[in-house]
């Protein structure tokens, strides 16, 4: 079988995109869109460059790669496992999952909570019935696209709609003035505003899902599993495009009735109580519990499966039991902590995954050169380090005063002039390389 039915692209299209959307990505566009106000629309092109253009191309450069290990081993193999854990860890267990399972309570079920219930006994049995069906889903990966794609992510999409059709009945305002960096550089605070997402990262290991889900379908030629995964990311990146708008808009016209919020879970709560009065908030309730549950199956399922390669001793299976438990423990202990430890990391590697992603794009022009791949990851690397060290405390004067005068780096994108400068040295090396082979091999000969 070397095609697949319209409706099975579809279903892995739709299931991508619930692998996408979590609770943040909810929650994100609306805030940008109060902030934005009336360049909420310049400030979301730039912000879909990086919320959804790289997250896509990081599901096929998985595919194509044939995993995110294949790819990071064209820098070398010791970068290959440290990175690839790091993603995994940092993303998964370390942050990701843990903070899916406890969002939806601390945004939409604690501040409805009676003061008769105690707030801890009610977030362990939130997390516990949580991570069960998370738990139960990620048992049977080959299963998610039915569960996911004919289920879960309609319903989504569902309450997404009703939310959006009620604002056009009840309109709630005109846009308000953009305030901040947004009325002075909507673009770039757009794409920074997208980049903090973290879905790229997330799309590295989303990407072995996706494979994992097209192979199931009897699709073996990875030619035809990478376009597959195209298609699919376009479904995807289409629907994330549409809703991301969606939520935007309903930001900026709600500051004209409600002010200006703290984040953007306050803001859809304001939307949907207004809208809806107090039903508003069983519908975001499910809105938002629903967007967390797919986006952690997606999570323990991808990283299940990279750490059951790394041992025969543990099995896919245990490593899903292993995940979905520790990660109810670590909602329930609060995730300040974590997010200390887990943010910086994810900055740290988020810019190299950035560049990863794009070198796997251009390979034909580059030719695979491996010492492209060396310069650039190190160069931008060090920047992205350096950066993420500071954030803790740990600051390294002389070199981060240094690398305080690269361009852009008092916006969050120090390490751009460094990648290029590494993509070009990379090149430049690889031809001198290659030359002096070449006189060598016709020095040899002429001996002969």
């Amino acid at each position: 079988m070397n095609t697949l039915s319209k409706k099975d692209l579809l279903l892995i299209g739709l299931m991508l995109f619930s692998l996408f959307f979590g609770a943040g990505n909810l929650i994100f566009p609306p805030f940008l869109g109060q902030s934005a106000g009336d360049k909420t629309w310049l400030a979301m092109i730039a912000f879909f460059i990086t919320a959804v253009g790289f997250p896509v191309l990081g599901v096929v450069a998985v595919a194509k790669s044939g995993g995110l290990t294949n790819l990071a081993k064209r820098v070398n193999n010791v970068f290959a496992v440290v990175f690839t854990v790091l993603v995994y860890l940092s993303i998964g267990p370390g942050l990701g999952i843990p903070r899916a399972g406890s969002l939806p309570f601390e945004m939409v079920v604690s501040p409805y909570l009676p003061q008769t219930i105690s707030k801890s006994f009610a977030l362990f049995l939130f997390t516990f019935i949580f991570f069960s069906v998370a738990y139960w889903l990620s048992l049977s990966p080959t299963k998610l696209i039915n569960r996911m794609g004919k289920v879960l992510t309609p319903l989504l999409l569902l309450l997404i709609a009703i939310i959006f059709l009620g604002s056009l009945f009840k309109p709630l305002g005109s846009y308000s003035v953009a305030s901040g960096d947004y009325s002075t550089n909507p673009l770039v605070k757009g794409f920074l505003d997208g980049y903090l997402t973290m879905d790229t990262i997330a799309a590295l290991n989303f990407g072995i899902v996706i494979a994992l889900a097209i192979k199931s379908k009897g699709i073996e030629d990875e030619k035809t599993v990478v376009s597959i995964s195209i298609k699919a990311g376009l479904i995807a990146g289409g629907l994330l495009v549409l809703i991301y708008s969606l939520l935007a808009h309903l930001g900026a016209t709600s500051v004209f009735r409600f002010g200006a919020t703290e984040n953007g879970a306050q803001t859809l709560t304001n939307v949907t109580t207004y809208i809806f009065g107090k039903p508003g908030a069983i519908l975001l309730a499910a809105t938002f519990t629903l967007a967390c549950l797919t986006t952690s199956v997606g999570l323990i399922t991808s990283c299940s499966q990279y750490f059951a390669t790394l041992t025969n001793k543990i099995s896919y299976k245990s490593f899903v039991r292993i995940l979905s438990l520790s990660s109810m423990v670590l909602a329930n202990l609060g995730l300040t902590k974590i997010l200390a430890i887990s943010v910086p990391v994810l900055n740290a590697i988020y810019p190299i995954a950035i560049m990863l992603i794009v070198l796997s794009m251009l390979d034909n022009l580059l030719k695979e050169s491996s010492l492209v791949y060396k310069f650039t990851i190190l160069f931008t690397g060090v920047v992205s380090i350096v950066d993420a060290l500071s954030q803790v405390g740990f600051k390294l004067d002389f070199i981060s005063d240094l690398l305080s005068k690269l361009p852009l780096y008092s916006q969050g994108l120090g390490w751009v002039v460094p990648a290029l400068f590494g993509i070009i040295l990379g090149l430049l090396s690889t031809t001198i390389k290659n030359n002096l082979s070449n006189e060598i091999f016709a020095q040899g000969e002429n001996l002969k």
